[in-house]
C-alpha cells in the first residue's frame, strides 16, 4: 500500500531497509509458498500423481503473484494460503489441480517461515560483520588513549578508549557467531501433514516411498526437516530464534545507552555524528541530542520482550496443535528482524562516524584520575614499610580535602597534597609518587587485550 490515508505500521516505510521489508513482504511470501507447490509437484512426478507438462505449467506461473486476488478470495473463504492456492490454481489450467496435493496448510506456512528467516540472516549476518570490522579499527586507533572509567556511574580509574569499544566488540560477536551458528541449524517442519504422522504422504506414497518425497524436497530447497514434528515444527525454534535477536539488540542497547551518557556535555568524551543541518531540538536550537543511539535503545526494547510471546506460543501450544500462536506470529518475526535490522544499520552509521573529543578525555583525566593513584600510593608506602590502616586514612583525608576545592571550580590539588605531606614523602619520595600519579602507567592489560580482540575479528572476517 503506497498511501497514507490509513495506518502503515512504521516499519513498512520508517525502520529497516528495503531488502528486509522485501522479504517479509506479502509478495515474497506468497512467492516462497508458490516455490514449496512447485517442489512438491515435481517430486510427485515419481509415482504419477503429477505429470510433467504440470509440473512445468505450475513454473510457468509460479512467479505471477496477485494479492488482490488472493485477498479477494480470502474474504470469502477466510483462509490465506486457501485462497493463494485459489489464485495460483487459476493461473495454471493444467496444474492447478493437483496444487497442495496430500499437504496441509502448516506444511507450506512452517517451511515458508524459516526460508524467511534465513534470507533474513543472510542480510543481517554481512552488516553484523561490518559493523565489527570498523570496531576493530577504531579499537586499534584508540588502543592507548587514556580515558576515565566509571562504576556506579561515579569516577573510578583509567582504562583506555580502545579497551572500552572491544567490550563492546567481544558481546557483538558473539552475538554474530549465535545467529551464524543458527544460520546453519535452523530446519523446516518438512511434509508431514495435520499431525505429523504424514499418514496422508504415506498413503500416497507408501513408507519408503515417503522417505525419498521428502528428502527430495529438503534437498531441493537445501533446507533441512525436523525429524519429528506436530502440525508445526517445534515453537522452541522460534523461541532460540528470537532470543538470539534480543541478545544482539541487548548488546546494541549497552552500546547506545553508554553512549547517550558519555555524550552528555557533563562528560563530552565521545558522541554520535550530527548533521549540518540536523535539528536536535523544536524548543532549543542549541541542543545536539543523541536521537539515533536513543532510536537504539527505544527498538531494542521492543524486540527484548519478543522472546516472551515466542515462550509462550511454544509452552501453550497444547497437544499437536493451537492455533493462538497465529495472528501475533504474522508480526513477530517481520517486526523483530526489521528493527534489529534498524539497529544494525544505525550501529554501522554511529560506529563509523563516532565523533572523538581527546580534549575533554585529558581534562577529565585531570580532574578525576588523581584520585585512582591512591590505591598505587597506598601499596607503594605499605610495601616501604608503613601501618596501612594509618596510611589509608591520611590518603582519604587529602582525597576529601582535594575534592571540596573541585567542587568549587578548582583544578584538582590531590598531587601536590600528597607531595607536600611528610607522613607519606617518610615512606616514598616527590619524584617516586609523582610517577604513581601518571595514567599511563595503570591501564593495564587495556592496550594489549583491545589489540587482541581486534585481531581476532580480523582473522574471523579475514579483514
Amino acid at each position: 500500500m503506497d498511501t497514507f490515508d490509513s495506518y502503515q505500521s512504521p516499519f513498512s516505510w520508517r525502520y529497516g531497509s528495503p531488502e528486509m521489508r522485501k522479504i517479509w513482504g506479502e509478495e515474497n511470501k506468497r512467492l516462497i509458498w508458490r516455490k514449496l507447490w512447485v517442489t512438491m509437484a515435481e517430486a510427485q512426478t515419481e509415482w504419477g500423481l503429477v505429470t510433467p507438462e504440470q509440473v512445468q505449467d505450475l513454473k510457468d506461473h509460479a512467479t505471477e503473484v496477485n494479492v488482490p486476488r488472493a485477498l479477494e478470495i480470502e474474504k470469502t473463504n477466510h483462509h490465506d494460503l486457501m485462497a493463494e492456492i485459489k489464485a495460483y490454481a487459476e493461473q495454471c489450467p493444467l496444474g492447478g489441480g493437483i496444487l497442495h496435493l496430500g499437504a496441509t496448510s502448516m506444511d507450506i506456512k512452517d517451511n515458508a517461515e524459516v526460508l524467511q528467516m534465513l534470507q533474513s540472516l543472510d542480510v543481517l549476518l554481512p552488516k553484523l560483520a561490518k559493523v565489527l570490522k570498523i570496531l576493530a579499527g577504531k579499537m586499534d586507533a584508540y588502543t592507548g588513549v587514556p580515558v576515565m572509567a566509571f562504576t556506579h556511574l561515579q569516577p573510578a580509574e583509567p582504562t583506555t578508549l580502545g579497551y572500552r569499544l572491544a567490550s563492546y566488540a567481544q558481546d557483538l560477536l558473539e552475538d554474530y557467531e549465535v545467529l551464524s551458528k543458527l544460520r546453519q541449524t535452523l530446519k523446516g517442519k518438512g511434509f508431514k501433514g495435520a499431525v505429523g504422522n504424514a499418514a496422508s504422504y504415506t498413503m500416497l506414497y507408501g513408507l519408503e516411498g515417503y522417505q525419498r518425497f521428502e528428502s527430495h524436497i529438503s534437498q531441493a530447497l537445501e533446507l533441512p526437516f525436523f525429524t519429528v514434528s506436530t502440525q508445526t515444527y517445534s515453537r522452541k525454534q522460534d523461541y532460540a530464534v528470537l532470543n538470539a535477536l534480543a541478545g544482539l539488540a541487548a548488546t546494541a542497547y549497552k552500546f547506545a545507552f553508554d553512549l547517550r551518557l558519555l555524550q552528555s556535555e557533563v562528560i563530552g568524551e565521545t558522541a554520535e555524528p550530527f548533521g549540518k543541518d540536523q535539528v536536535g531540538s523544536s524548543a532549543m536550537p542549541f541542543k545536539r541530542n543523541p536521537i539515533e543511539a536513543e532510536k537504539i535503545d527505544s527498538l531494542a526494547r521492543v524486540v527484548s520482550v519478543a522472546p516472551l510471546t515466542a515462550w509462550n506460543n511454544y509452552a501453550n501450544s497444547l497437544l499437536e496443535r493451537t492455533l493462538d500462536d497465529s495472528a501475533n506470529r504474522r508480526t513477530l518475526f517481520p517486526e523483530s528482524f526489521l528493527a534489529v535490522d534498524e539497529i544494525v544499520m544505525t550501529l554501522t552509521s554511529i560506529t563509523d562516524g563516532l565523533v572523538i573529543n581527546q580534549a575533554r578525555m585529558q581534562e577529565n583525566l585531570a580532574k578525576f584520575g588523581p584520585f585512582a593513584a591512591m590505591e598505587r600510593v597506598l601499596m607503594a608506602v605499605v610495601k616501604n614499610g608503613a601501618d596501612r590502616q594509618k596510611m589509608h586514612e591520611v590518603l582519604r583525608q587529602l582525597s576529601m580535602a582535594a575534592w571540596q576545592e573541585i567542587q568549587k571550580g578548582q583544578t584538582n590539588p590531590l598531587v601536590n597534597f600528597v607531595t607536600q605531606d611528610d607522613r607519606i614523602t617518610d615512606w616514598v619520595t616527590q619524584d617516586e609518587i609523582k610517577q604513581l600519579f601518571l595514567v599511563e602507567g595503570y591501564t593495564g592489560i587495556a592496550e594489549s587485550r583491545s589489540h587482541e580482540m581486534a585481531k581476532r575479528i580480523r582473522k574471523r572476517f579475514q579483514q
